[in-house]
Parts: structure tokens; sequence; C-alpha cells
């Protein structure tokens, strides 16, 4: 029997149980469909984390209270008021700090946010000018906070674009009066007047900066927040330090943990109570958190494949019992040990190629529709849908060898005596 001849056969056996076949192929789809669409989730939120960060450039420098470990994945806490203005201040001046362009300190913290009927729940972020410059940020309406405002304590806010859409709609928000709850025990409520509107920024800080609402770094640490540590001084939760020349990140880094060491009262080589991270450190820790993410994701998937493929096995034994005397019959009439063999396990890679095909449209449509919901992004890649197709078909002739080798077993007197 020729190679046609058994893709005929093998074809003939699919098409008389199409109930039996349909449901074998939905194990494959299914696992398939899994593959590509976690493994996309995966790459699409390893692409945003990595676009988040190098969006801000590779000169950017952030000095964070409490530590940061490469190794452990252990990000800076943000908790410990280890770091105050005056640290930022220290770092702004070209005595100490010559490369360092800007230096924009920033206090924040979460918040609910009020205009009329309208409210939400959002970051709050004390800063100063340079905190514009610094990201890459435009005015599209109104002005930016300035010295004045940060020297006055002034009760002014800028609105990211979402922000403002969220709070005010269609109405001009310029001018108008947003309250802004205080946390903590005292309570109570802040009337901030809005005087800018932010451009669009896209995803190029961890967290949504067109929702964030900006105000003097000042006003965040007196009138809003509680942000003074336990000697009165007035402390940040991050220092951003953009450097004029990348080739000299390493050396600002070194210049930075050298005058706050000294500024906080720690020995050269001691270990201290802050920390300074460049892009370069953040995107790879982040990558290799990312990369165990798609792994692990990518390992769901090939478990959903790999029950898929029990299922071939299982329903192949149930047709391969169910067709003892259609095998015996044919034994008898000159059929050959591999032309049985070939038959079946063309059975199972036909099972395995068809439900492969169908669940790469599911899959991607799957990416598709998470794209377009917003929620995260997923990219479908060449490798992920090969990766896949190879895998069904691999299983498809693992768990169709088993079956396929049974029925080329049996011996065709014993068959033809199967009831």
């Amino acid at each position: 029997m020729d190679w046609i001849e058994s893709l005929i056969t093998a074809w003939n056996g699919l098409n008389a149980n199409k109930m039996r076949s349909g449901l074998t192929m939905l194990g494959v789809i299914i696992g398939v469909a899994a593959v590509i669409a976690l493994l996309s989730i995966g790459q699409g939120v390893q692409e945003s984390i990595t676009g988040s960060i190098t969006g801000a450039g590779s000169n950017l420098l952030f000095v964070a209270p409490g530590s940061f470990q490469m190794g452990g994945v252990q990000a800076p806490s943000g908790s410990a008021a280890s770091l105050t203005y005056a640290d930022a201040q220290a770092i702004a001046d070209p005595r100490n700090v010559p490369d360092a362009n800007i230096v924009a300190p920033e206090f924040t913290g979460n918040t609910q946010v009020i205009f009329g009927s309208a409210n939400i729940n959002t970051k709050v972020t004390g800063t100063t000018p340079e905190y514009l410059t610094a990201f890459g940020m435009e005015i599209s309406r109104g002005r930016f906070i300035t010295e004045g405002d940060v020297n006055g304590r002034e009760t002014v806010a800028v609105l990211g674009s979402t922000a403002a859409t969220d709070l005010f709609g269609g109405f001009d928000p310029i001018g108008q009066k947003i309250k802004v709850s205080m946390p903590g025990a005292a309570g109570g409520r802040v009337s901030l007047t809005v005087v800018g509107i932010l451009s669009p920024q896209g995803g190029s800080r961890f967290s949504d900066p067109d929702n964030a609402i900006i105000v003097p770094i000042t006003t965040a640490q007196t009138k809003i927040f509680d942000g003074r540590n336990a000697q009165g001084e007035s402390v940040v939760t991050s220092v951003n330090v953009v450097v004029g020349n990348e080739e000299r990140v390493d050396a600002i880094t070194n210049q930075i943990n050298t005058l706050l060491l000294r500024r906080h009262g720690f020995k050269s080589g001691e270990e201290g109570d802050f920390s300074v991270v460049s892009q370069a450190d953040l995107l790879a820790t982040l990558t290799q958190v990312t990369n165990i993410l798609v792994v692990f994701l990518g390992a769901i998937a090939a478990i959903s494949l790999l029950v898929g493929g029990i299922g071939i096995m299982n329903i192949m034994l149930v047709s391969v019992t169910e067709r003892t005397r259609e095998i015996g019959l044919r034994k008898a009439m000159g059929a050959r040990k591999v032309d049985i063999l070939t038959q079946f396990l063309l059975e199972a890679i036909i099972l395995s190629l068809a439900g492969g095909a169908i669940g790469i449209a599911v899959g991607v449509g799957i990416a598709l529709l998470v794209n377009a919901s917003g929620v995260t992004s997923a990219v479908v890649t060449s490798q992920s849908v090969m990766l896949a197709v190879s895998f069904s078909v691999a299983v498809g002739l693992f768990f169709g060898i088993y079956p396929a080798n049974h029925a080329a077993g049996l011996k065709p007197i014993e068959a033809l005596r199967y009831e």
C-alpha cells in the first residue's frame, strides 16, 4: 500500500465517525490555542514592560529609599523615609554631581480625587518643574507647575489626559477646582485649582502617567500627605536624575552613591539605606521576571496540549477496539503490519494538523481580542505559532504510536473472531 492510498484510507476512517474525530480534535484545538494565546500575552507583557523602561531614555537614573537586588529581584522598597528633599537638592548641586543635567524629586501617594459627582482613585505626584523635561512630557493646555508654586506651596494641579476626561468629561478643566482626599487619621480634603493638562503619554512609566495628577512637591508633602520623617525633614519617594552623557551613567551612579553615603553617615563601601538604579538595571531585572512569566505561561499551555494528546490516544484506542474486525479482514486480505501502523499514525497526524490549524485561528483570535480589550497587549509571533504546530504534531505522533502499534499487532484470526 502506497502513501496516497494509506492517506485516503486514514481519511475515510476519520470521516466514518465525524463526532468522534471532532471531539478528538477539540483537545488539540484547545491546547494549540492556549499555547499561542498565553505565549502572545506573555510576549506582549514583556514588550510592554521593556517599552515602559526604555521609553524614558537610557540616561535616566532613579534614586530611591531601600535596597535593590539584581539576582533576587527585590525592587526599591520606597517605604523607608531615608531619602530627603535636601538629598535631592544636594544631588542637583553641580559641585557634587557635575553631569546631572536634570534632577526631579517626587513624593507620591494614592488617594481619591473628586470633582462634582465624579471621583477617581489615582496617584498624586508631588514634584518640581524639572519633572516635565525629565520624562519628555508635553502640556496640551494651560501650564505646568512652576518654582513659585513649589516655593509657595500653592494648591494647584496638572492633570493627565485620562484623569481629566474621567473627572470632567467634555468640560474644560482649566481653572476648575478638584478635591483631593487627605489619607491618614486627620482625613479631610484639599481643594486644588487645575492649571494644566498633559498630552497623552501612553505607557512610558510603570504606572499610567495619563491617569496621574501632578502637584508641587511641597504641597504634596505638607497639605495632602504626611511628607516628614521622625526628624521633621521633608522626605521624597524617589529622585529622578537625567544624565547628560550616557557613557557617564556608571560614573554618575558612583558620585551619587558617594554623596548620599556621606550625607547619611555611612562609610565608603558600606551598604546604604538607599539605592541608585539605572534603566539598564531595571531592564535586566524585569526582563528576568518576564522571562519566567513567559516560561510559566508556556508550561501551562503545554500541559493543556498534553491533555489533548492523551485524548487522542484514548479515542484512538477506542477506535482500534471498534474496528478490530475491519483490521482482521484487511490483514486476511494481505495488508501488512506496516500498512495498519501507517494508517492509524496518519489518522493521528491528520487530527493533530487539523486541530492545530483551527487552534492557530482560535489562538490568534484570542490575542486580537485581548489587544482590543485594552487590558494588556498580546504579540503573536511566528515562533509561538511554529512551536504550537510542531508540538501538536509531536503529540499526535507520540500518542498515536501506541494505538497504531496495538492495531498493527492484532492477529487476523483473533481479530475476525472479535464481536
